[in-house]
């Protein structure tokens, strides 16, 4: 599903379709394209069954004709509800080679919906979204091609108050960004692509690769494999969570910085109470994490300034990212990563000037601004880094939902930056990965410390 994980906007779509047309496709080939490969998948789906499609006008409406005529050739009971009449050229030859007569209504096993595609951009009027809903209550099965109608295909954002839940949607030559971000994504149920030809363009957005880690080199000592300091503060639940991920993330070496008592750290964490400034002076620190548990007080406030003065390899999350200010970033050299949730996000973004932005330009411009990597955390979690394409990373399990996963997550980062900072946003990217797997092997009601007991098994999968 994953091998192609270029993610294209509305226009960058067209341009690709643009480019293959300019190369001796047509329109026309290039729907013959997509909609017998989406036929194929229909027709898994329908194992005999009949299909009620239903059609647009436009392009997508088309994709739906051949799907039709297809089915239809390979014996399948196939309606077609087509409520509007085709608008394009392609469309109405499609409908043509279907050869069939719309209905006005159908029921049946399996329901495909080729109503709009991508370039939506408002809502469906009443009459089609309540004929799309009765169509979709009418069958066992849904199925959306290219994606569910009433999806903005650039935001995620859902058009209409009530639109159905598919079992399955089929992306039509590339991934676009609703196929990965909510609210649209929890609405689509399985997502499979059909190749049509395009391209790969490196400078598009992209699902994040699953990471190949590496053991210890056999001389590996516990400074080599890098040292990771956590800065710990008032709640200190929260950075011993993250010092505990940290120490299982790869990092041959992890300190937890604290003035606060540490109830339960375990024998193999060392905990300092010395000062901040004796603790960054170490020269063999590879990495800082900042943030959970801290405080937000003005000695969070000097915490945080001084850290990020001394210009180490840095993760800023939690409560540093309430502190965090335009002037402690100015002039650093060394990587940088933030780890904002939406709130945090959109929060950093007015500190540093993208407001009323989107989430993606919210992201791009504020790894622009601190000139670092920001993972911006979510159940569509996505990472940024100046000049480097975004990256989505596939849905995890939403049992992360819960207390403390996210310090979990940030201690991964801090320990997988503390490993290597050659490539901060691949570090990320990793820590990402790890994260979502130990999840899944934890499997239902599990808190952030049994998420921590998982991490070991997570990280022996990408060995």
């Amino acid at each position: 599903m994953l091998s192609n994980r270029q993610i294209l906007t509305v226009a960058q779509m067209q341009a690709a379709e643009q480019a293959l047309i300019d190369e001796g496709e047509s329109v026309s080939s290039l729907m013959e394209k997509a909609g017998t490969g989406a036929a194929d998948w229909v027709w898994r789906m329908a194992a005999g069954r009949p299909v009620t499609v239903l059609c647009g006008p436009g392009n997508n409406g088309g994709d739906g004709y051949v799907i039709a005529r297809v089915l239809t050739e390979r014996g399948l009971k196939v309606s077609v509800v087509a409520p509007l009449e085709p608008k394009t050229d392609a469309a109405r030859k499609a409908r043509a080679a279907w050869g069939g007569e719309p209905v006005e209504h159908a029921t049946g096993s399996v329901f495909v919906d080729c109503l709009f595609g991508s370039g939506l951009t408002r809502g469906l009027d009443e009459g089609l979204e309540h004929l799309l809903l009765r169509l979709a209550r009418a069958h066992d099965l849904h199925i959306a091609v290219d994606l569910p109608s009433g999806i903005d295909a650039d935001s995620g954002e859902v058009l209409n108050d009530v639109l159905p839940i598919y079992d399955l949607t089929i992306a039509l030559g590339a991934w676009k960004f609703a196929h990965w971000m909510m609210p649209a994504m929890e609405m689509m149920g399985a997502r499979r692509l059909v190749d049509i030809g395009v391209g790969e363009d490196g400078e598009t957005a992209r699902l994040a690769r699953r990471p190949h880690l590496s053991p210890p080199e056999m001389d590996a000592h516990k400074y080599s494999r890098g040292l990771l300091g956590v800065i710990g503060g008032v709640m200190p639940g929260a950075s011993l969570l993250a010092a505990r991920a940290a120490m299982h993330g790869g990092a041959g070496y992890v300190k937890l910085f604290t003035t606060h008592p540490v109830p339960q750290a375990p024998a193999e964490l060392v905990v300092e109470h010395e000062s901040l400034s004796s603790l960054l002076a170490d020269d063999r620190l590879a990495a800082i994490l900042i943030g959970p548990g801290l405080g937000r007080d003005a000695d969070a406030h000097a915490k945080l300034a001084w850290t990020l003065g001394c210009d180490l390899p840095t993760v800023c999350d939690a409560d540093a990212l309430h502190l965090l200010e335009p002037v402690m970033v100015e002039g650093r050299t060394a990587p940088l990563i933030v780890t904002p949730h939406a709130g945090e996000l959109e929060a950093l973004g007015n500190n540093f000037g993208s407001v009323g932005l989107d989430r993606i330009d919210q992201l791009t411009e504020l790894a622009e601004a601190i000139e670092g990597v920001v993972v911006a955390k979510g159940p569509d979690t996505m990472i940024d880094a100046p000049g480097d394409p975004v990256l989505i990373m596939p849905p995890a399990t939403s049992w992360l939902s819960a207390a403390g996963t996210g310090d979990v997550l940030a201690g991964l980062i801090g320990s997988r930056l503390a490993v290597g900072s050659d490539s901060p946003s691949g570090h990320a990217v990793e820590a990402c990965w790890l994260h979502a797997e130990a999840a899944r092997l934890a499997g239902p009601a599990f808190t952030a410390g049994d998420l921590i007991d998982y991490i070991p098994a997570a990280y022996g999968n990408f060995l």
